[in-house]
């Protein structure tokens, strides 16, 4: 059987390429919204609604799908969920009102929730704990390159035929993807294409905890008891609404403030995308310079990164003081990198702190709460954006950053699940297995 030199990152590629089309699929009802606003009659809090329905059930599947993916695998998990969000993308095109908008993009959420929770089981699969934050910085890309295609993508579907082909054509992309996942990924121990020194570089890199596949799986009630997941779940609670906001208004904040068109959105919607990407690879490469440089273990270097990505949030908060809609681009452009940078860090620390076989779970549970709060915002965006305007909506959002740095550094201990000894578990939570 040939061996395929450096396979680890062709995995990572593969997962990567899901969160893109996965965030392509998110960010479309974001384009298009002014078409939809236009052809469908709806409101601002109307779609307002849209976004919520998306972002509600994407936060109450959050834990489900972690537990699926921990009770079926990597590989079967991620299939089932990636062949209904394309189903249910698809049939978005169906949709003739609000309501059905709000219902198609609800069943889309609801299966996109396993994308995050997937991708960081894989690389905690496929990589040892050093590269562990790089490789959820390349699948943790995808998220704004899709996002970036999104705009003119979706606008030239519009132009050429119409906003239903928009959802058709990432559906099909979705479902092509999905068959490609369950083809080609398989766990290291099983991949005849890996190399034994590849294989072997992998397995010793990794924590006792991710080596042991016969270890007890925590529930959910312990995991929700560990002080570890509170450290986690409320800086992801504080900064998800800033992601929320950026893939769901921008362009329709383009458009009610500085009155562009679709081409223009077109132009623009994707810059701050870009920076996000940058934002997602420089936060990957971060904690292990930042381990380097100032002797610090793997948690901190993380939350380091967290408090930088916090601080350069408050650039896309001051966007109220400017007129000029190319300072507001450049800042929103801030605001995607430092997003990115520390979102990486928050996600890849549930594979520092548990286990193989909780680490979807803990992931998803984190997600429930950090996308809880994004659909909490969406729904006060929907209601104050026409009234109060988006200037203070954006000034919270770097209030709600930099709050979040300030819990990740007073509650997270600075220690992996490994180095965390039973006297040590806070909250009573039940030892870690390893």
């Amino acid at each position: 059987m040939r061996k395929i030199k450096g396979l680890r990152w062709y995995m990572i590629g593969l997962v990567t390429i899901g969160t893109i089309l996965g965030y392509l699929t998110r960010n479309a009802i974001a384009v298009a919204a002014p078409t939809l606003e236009s052809q469908l009659h709806i409101t601002t809090q109307q779609y307002s609604y849209i976004v919520a329905a998306y972002s509600a059930c994407y936060t109450v599947m959050q834990p489900v799908a972690g537990y699926v993916l921990d009770i079926l695998g990597t590989k079967i998990g991620y299939a089932v969920f990636a062949i209904a969000w394309a189903l249910f993308c698809a049939a978005t095109a169906l949709a003739g009102s609000w309501g059905g908008l709000a219902l198609a993009r609800g069943a889309v959420g609801a299966a996109e929730a396993a994308m995050i929770p997937a991708g960081l089981k894989a690389s905690s699969e496929w990589f040892p704990a050093k590269e562990r934050s790089i490789a959820v910085g390349y699948f943790n890309v995808g998220s704004s390159i899709g996002a970036m295609l999104a705009p003119p993508l979706v606008v030239w579907a519009i132009v050429a035929h119409s906003w239903e082909m928009a959802f058709i054509i990432t559906g099909v992309l979705s479902m092509i993807w999905a068959i490609c996942w369950l083809i080609f990924y398989k766990h290291p121990k099983k991949q005849p294409h890996l190399s034994n020194d590849e294989r072997d570089y992998i397995l010793a890199g990794q924590e006792a905890h991710h080596q042991l596949g016969n270890a007890k799986k925590m529930s959910a009630r312990q995991i929700l008891r560990n002080r570890q997941f509170w450290g986690i779940a409320l800086p992801r609670f504080l900064a998800e609404p800033a992601w929320g906001t950026f893939n769901a208004w921008i362009p329709l904040f383009m458009f009610k403030v500085y009155g562009f068109n679709l081409k223009e959105i077109a132009l623009f919607a994707w810059m701050p995308m870009l920076f996000a990407d940058l934002g997602c690879i420089v936060g990957g490469y971060l904690p292990p310079l930042f381990q380097r440089w100032f002797g610090v273990n793997l948690i901190v270097s993380r939350k380091l990164v967290v408090t930088m990505g916090a601080v350069l949030m408050i650039a896309p908060g001051t966007i109220g003081l400017f007129t000029s809609p190319y300072v507001a681009i450049g800042l929103l452009c801030v605001g995607g990198f430092a997003h990115q940078a520390l979102s990486g860090s928050l996600i890849t620390l549930s594979s520092d702190v548990f286990g193989r076989n909780e680490v979807a779970t803990a992931n998803g549970l984190t997600g429930m709460a950090a996308w809880t709060a994004s659909t909490m915002f969406a729904l006060v965006v929907g209601a104050l954006a026409d009234t109060l305007g988006f200037s203070p909506l954006f000034a919270a959002l770097a209030v709600f950053d930099l709050l979040g740095a300030v819990a990740i550094w007073t509650i997270l201990q600075n220690k992996t699940a490994t180095e965390l000894t039973a006297e040590e578990k806070p909250l009573n939570a039940a030892p870690l297995q390893s």
